[in-house]
């Protein structure tokens, strides 16, 4: 696909985008704030330091970028970090991480004219796109100012370099535009070279490197007090639209006298429609915005809070990380590990392919073929809390093992802004 034909296509989708924002601005009124920054008009005067700038789609990208981002700001004291995201949940984690240390925008849609006045107002000196973000018009227009951009923590599934290779010369004059791309493993390098990448590293992926807060044991305690410490608890993690029902049903399987079961879904617009779920179902529940105990006759806690997973898992006995088990690539399992949690996962990995191996090599996880599997495996460990003792400790062993990727990417940061 030519680059001409590919700013068409966006300029077509551009009302549908407007309209998906109003849209979802019904349930997250965020969506509708700064909406001019998506064009690349931006009312915050422009910066008066250089700009080491790094871009964040979402949540996930935001808490994995920390150790980094941290980092810079302690070796480059004279600069400004500017973190730009996609969505306002990223937005506001970044707010809740870094407060006013950090600049913080909308990446514009992109469009040639978008991105030139992004980069004229920003000035940065280098600019970092987290995992798989290949904005090709951004990539050009970063190519004629001269301005170093790395694709960092690099990832590409086998289904998104199929897709990716459908575009042809596209992907391959982008990824060649790149100042250099740092793979999260060879896995992912293997598949970014096949694209036409050239300059590409394997530095480990920055989610290892993530600490937890160091209140997390405490607020865990606290949550589980509230609870009633005796009682084991499941916790479903990121769980995305259709699994909230297949772990309800393999719950109702369970012959697990006292069991609560913590349900977090993925998105926080979901929230009122778990509520509804549960009621439907009529299972007592507690919403965890509420912060009130929960009662003995409690069946499900549904954390309903934004910036708690770790709490959620210091608080429990077992988690199942969600995305998994409909065919949605998967979340994120280093949280938990790096909790010392055992952790289970359904068979659709394919987002978190490596690290999922790595954790189930590892003995660190272990992976459920069906929602009719998972009931079976829920039940056996936790009557075995010797074997949930073993996979909690070779989960905190994996976590370990695979840090470093920070002080990696600096270093090829520092080859670059010197």
């Amino acid at each position: 696909m030519p680059r001409p034909l590919y700013t068409f296509l966006l300029n077509l989708l551009i009302p549908f985008a407007l309209l998906k924002l109003w849209w979802r601005g019904f349930k997250q009124p965020d969506y509708r704030r700064h909406i001019p920054e998506r064009f690349g008009i931006y009312k915050t005067p422009e910066p008066t330091a250089p700009v080491i700038w790094l871009h964040a789609v979402s949540v996930g990208e935001t808490r994995a970028a920390a150790p980094l981002v941290e980092r810079l700001l302690q070796t480059y004291p004279d600069h400004q970090i500017l973190l730009t995201h996609t969505t306002p949940t990223g937005r506001a984690t970044g707010e809740q991480l870094f407060g006013d240390r950090v600049l913080r925008a909308y990446l514009p849609y992109d469009l040639p004219e978008a991105m030139q006045y992004f980069l004229d107002h920003y000035k940065p000196c280098i600019g970092l796109l987290m995992e798989t973000e290949l904005w090709f018009n951004l990539i050009d227009a970063c190519s004629k100012k001269y301005i170093p951009l790395l694709l960092i923590n690099a990832r590409l599934s086998e289904r998104s370099a199929r897709g990716y290779g459908k575009l042809g010369g596209l992907v391959r004059q982008g990824l060649q535009q790149l100042t250099g791309i740092a793979a999260q493993n060879e896995a992912d390098a293997t598949r970014l070279r096949a694209l036409g990448a050239r300059e590409v590293v394997v530095t480990g992926n920055l989610k290892f490197d993530v600490t937890p807060p160091a209140d997390a044991a405490i607020q865990g305690e606290a949550l589980r007090q509230r609870c009633d410490p005796k009682r084991p608890v499941f916790l479903a993690a990121s769980t995305r639209e259709g699994e909230e029902s297949l772990v309800l049903d393999a719950i109702d399987q369970l012959d697990i006298p006292g069991l609560l079961t913590m349900i977090v879904p993925r998105h926080p617009q979901r929230f009122d429609e778990i509520a509804a779920l549960l009621q439907k179902r009529g299972l007592s529940h507690v919403r965890r915005s509420a912060n009130l105990p929960v009662p003995a006759n409690c069946q499900v806690l549904l954390g309903d809070s934004m910036g708690e997973m770790y709490t959620y898992y210091a608080a429990c006995d077992l988690a199942f990380i969600g995305g998994s088990l409909l065919p949605y690539g998967g979340q994120n399992l280093i949280e938990a590990s790096t909790m010392g949690k055992p952790v289970l996962i359904g068979p659709h990995t394919y987002n978190f392919q490596e690290v999922s191996a790595l954790a189930l090599e590892n003995g660190a996880a272990q992976q459920v073929e069906s929602a009719e599997a998972l009931a079976g495996v829920i039940e056996a460990l936790m009557k075995d809390p010797e074997l949930r003792s073993r996979m909690g400790e070779r989960a905190l062993a994996f976590s370990r093992d695979q840090r470093g990727a920070t002080e990696r990417l600096l270093q090829l940061i520092q080859t670059r802004l010197g």
